[in-house]
């Protein structure tokens, strides 16, 4: 379905047509814009939160006065019952002229179209849909995660903003990324001349952070994405810099770029004046938060990043002995460090907390939106897999770059190690603490994950070889996947083959996961557009799987 001005004025009624607002009151009495679009995000049953971005066309030290409208979008008789409500604000440069809107007294199940006016400038319409209460037949999600602005064209968010259906979009991560410069990750796109980050370097400080998401923002395919639906987010690494953790990331050098601390506070002052995400209370990190669609879902977003995780271990730091040579035995004590979290304490009691009232209610599904990969993912031997023929044939199309990446992975394997560190496999008792979680409170659990550029379909087992949920992977809006740097290697079946919990495995889409609940079912499309670089694409559906729902627990993923 394709939503544009021209259909939404008629759909709302001709009085809209001029200036919905009479002109409000301004400190700042210039030319305005609404460069950056519209966008809603945390539907509550009877609230939502409203956003844009305000540009004033001179620059100015003063405050610009701003008023919203949103409308339900029913039938005439519709409307008599479920009313218009409008309110008004102002923003200034102190919060980088963003717009932010609790709007509460709403109705619960009810589709929304809004917009916003400043100086006689009315914004681009946006839509957004309230939670559901009480008996509910479906929910359509869209799952996405990885938008790398130079590596290509935000298709796969045209994608969703064209579905027929999406109640809401949730994005698990690297919304935006930190690199910047000639030579940073994703420059070599062929379309990157056209798409160059915004400053030219990695960003640091708050205008930086800032810049980086108007950029992002400026992407009319993303701006229509957030338009068609309220968005669920939470951040992953690249919001504040790579592989991030509590007291520090991979890609920050305190003596170059100051203390980790107030780089971490920078980046979330700014993701949080740019995303139409409801701020903690306390101004920090932790944004776990629960949404409850009817009876039929329970979604539960984990931060995972910034407010308890460890250091990551490193295979080039943590793998060797003094003597240089691998120590499996001391490494694997690492690795089983009881101590050593994904989420605190607190964390993990609010999430047991979660599912065990999910459950209680009588919701169908716990679904848990978490940024990182949960599975058990070994690292593969190509060769084994594949066999020495198709091995050979595929080694010497490829480049020097790729044989040695496919000989270092080969080198691991031998080792029998996981194939990520900054995913759950690098936390292995934290993990199953979630499953200890999930099983305690009899939790039908579907683990959503981005990060990992790839599809994937996987069966979760615990410790003791019982199933404790199913996993479904959203490869990357743009970002490079391992297909991208092994093209000669199917890298997905190779993974699927070498791993007892991965079912399926895409390391060269790029796309989204449209995910539809019923109480009979949960169903995961696995959708890749069919090119990035490219100005027009198709869609098509690579894989659908689905899950059924059974006493304590549920099915294994079986394919469509």
């Amino acid at each position: 379905m394709t939503i544009n001005r021209r259909s939404a004025l008629a759909f709302l009624g001709a009085g809209l047509a001029t200036p919905a607002f009479a002109q409000a009151p301004s400190r700042y009495a210039g030319a305005i814009a609404f460069k950056h679009g519209v966008a809603s995000g945390d539907p509550l049953a009877d609230r939502v939160i409203l956003w844009t971005r305000i540009t004033p066309a001179q620059a100015t030290t003063g405050e610009i006065a701003y008023r919203w409208r949103i409308t339900p979008t029913g039938k005439p008789s519709f409307f008599r019952r479920v009313k218009t409500l409008t309110g008004e604000g102002v923003t200034s440069a102190a919060r980088d002229f963003t717009v932010k809107v609790d709007v509460g007294g709403l109705k619960p199940g009810v589709q929304y179209s809004y917009e916003f006016e400043a100086n006689g400038v009315v914004s681009p319409p946006g839509w957004t849909r309230t939670l559901p209460v009480g008996k509910t037949a479906d929910v359509v999600l869209a799952v996405a995660s990885c938008s790398l602005f130079p590596n290509g064209y935000f298709h796969a968010y045209s994608a969703i903003s064209a579905l027929a259906r999406v109640d809401a979009v949730i994005h698990l991560g690297d919304y935006i990324y930190e690199y910047g410069g000639p030579g940073s990750y994703g420059m070599d796109s062929k379309v990157a001349w056209q798409r160059p980050h915004e400053p030219n370097h990695e960003i640091v400080s708050l205008a930086d952070y800032r810049t980086r998401h108007a950029q992002y923002k400026s992407d009319r395919q993303l701006q229509a994405a957030h338009a068609r639906a309220a968005w669920i987010v939470v951040w992953d690494d690249h919001e504040t810099a790579n592989d991030s953790f509590a007291t520090g990331a991979q890609n920050h050098t305190p003596i170059d770029e100051g203390p980790w601390n107030e780089r971490k506070a920078t980046a979330i002052k700014a993701y949080y004046e740019w995303m139409p995400i409801r701020e903690p209370a306390d101004g920090g990190f932790s944004i776990n938060r629960t949404f409850h669609f009817g009876d039929l879902a329970s979604l539960v977003m984990l931060e995972t990043r910034l407010t308890a995780r460890d250091r990551q271990l490193s295979y080039d730091r943590d793998l060797n002995g003094l003597d240089g040579k691998p120590d499996l035995p001391g490494f694997r004590k690492k690795l089983a460090d009881p101590y050593r979290r994904m989420m605190g304490e607190q964390q993990e009691a609010w999430l047991a907390s979660e599912l065990k009232a999910s459950v209680a209610a009588g919701r169908t599904w716990q679904v848990l939106g978490n940024e990182v990969l949960m599975a058990r993912i070994g690292i593969p031997s190509a060769r084994k897999e594949m066999g020495e023929a198709a091995y050979a044939k595929a080694l010497a199309a490829s480049s020097d770059s790729a044989r040695k990446r496919i000989a270092r992975l080969g080198d691991f394997a031998k080792m029998d190690l996981p194939y990520g560190l900054d995913m759950w496999d690098g936390y292995p008792v934290d993990r199953e603490r979630v499953y200890a979680a999930v099983k305690a409170a009899q939790a039908r659990a579907i683990v959503l994950a981005g990060d990992s550029h790839a599809f994937w379909v996987n069966e979760l087992f615990d410790d003791a070889g019982a199933r404790a949920g199913v996993e479904f992977g959203t490869t990357g809006i743009t970002s490079p996947g391992g297909g991208d740097s092994l093209p000669t290697f199917p890298i997905g079946e190779v993974f699927a083959q070498a791993n007892r919990e991965v079912l399926f495995c895409d390391q060269n889409a790029k796309g989204f996961l449209l995910l539809t609940l019923t109480p009979n079912e949960a169903k995961a499309d696995l959708m890749a557009v069919s090119n990035i670089t490219e100005p027009t694409y198709d869609t098509r559906v690579v894989k659908t799987y689905r899950v059924t729902p059974e006493a304590g627990g549920l099915s294994a993923p079986t394919e469509v």
